[in-house]
């Protein structure tokens, strides 16, 4: 987990992961609002240039404009990089490079920066992970899910950062892991308010994660205020509905599938 904080956090970075896969593989889900995702990937240890394949959920600012030094650095340093996404997010990521990035480089998209359109319900494989994006059906921005078959058979599947919606639930019903935001708290929803918001709580998640009977939850993009209790606090509110394990990352913390 690169950064695993909403987007107007500061004490950690917006949540974006890279998934491993086989023969060193490695995927890079989003990648947070700025060039910080270049300090993130060094304090990870993984060089830029190991990343060969960028899934992008949505074009928020916090999950899209990493993705510009993704490709800044691909284009300057010459190595490859497929960048997967719906029209939106590859329409937009074209143009700002396009119009921001020095024009040397830029003659690099289209055969080093590969943009690959992917429509709801596509799949797409990357270092033995088979994947399968999906429209989480957002109401505010048109955003999409994945489900992963790893490797070793084990099913993982991304919500994206809203709510869940019941037209995705034949992707996530009894996946091995679920990938689910929480805002924050159920406790302090007075305070952050995420249903304004558009977001769900650690107790929804949960709630739902005992309903598609998944066997491992991942709670991320989290407010920052209360780092310092988060992962005990979440955790202890998630197991009150919840009966499987629950994982609550800090930044740089790796989950082993």
């Amino acid at each position: 987990m690169l950064g695993t904080g909403s987007a107007l956090v500061t004490r950690c970075y917006n949540t974006c992961f890279v998934l491993h896969g086989a023969d060193g593989a490695r995927m890079l889900v989003d990648a947070g609002g700025g060039n910080g995702i270049l300090t993130q990937l060094e304090r990870a240890g993984i060089a830029c240039n190991a990343i060969h394949n960028l899934f992008v959920t949505h074009a928020h600012t916090d999950h899209l404009l990493g993705c510009v030094w993704m490709i800044r650095m691909a284009l300057q340093f010459r190595f490859p990089l497929h960048v997967w996404s719906h029209h939106k997010v590859v329409r937009l990521l074209t143009l700002v490079c396009r119009d921001i990035l020095p024009s040397g480089e830029v003659e690099g998209m289209g055969s080093l920066v590969v943009m690959h359109e992917l429509k709801d319900g596509d799949r797409f494989e990357v270092g033995g992970m088979q994947l399968q994006c999906f429209d989480i059906h957002s109401a505010k921005e048109l955003q999409y899910g994945f489900v992963a078959l790893m490797p070793d058979g084990q099913r993982l599947c991304c919500l994206g950062d809203e709510p869940f919606s019941e037209q995705c639930r034949t992707y996530a019903d009894g996946a091995d892991w679920l990938m689910c935001e929480a805002f924050c708290l159920h406790e302090d929803r007075e305070c952050f308010q995420p249903y304004e918001k558009h977001h769900s709580t650690a107790l929804d998640a949960a709630r739902l994660a005992e309903k598609l009977g998944v066997r491992n939850l991942i709670l991320y993009h989290t407010e920052d205020k209360t780092l310092e209790t988060r992962k005990e606090r979440y955790t202890a509110e998630a197991q009150t509905a919840y009966g499987g394990r629950v994982f609550v990352p800090d930044d740089l913390e790796r989950i082993v599938l």
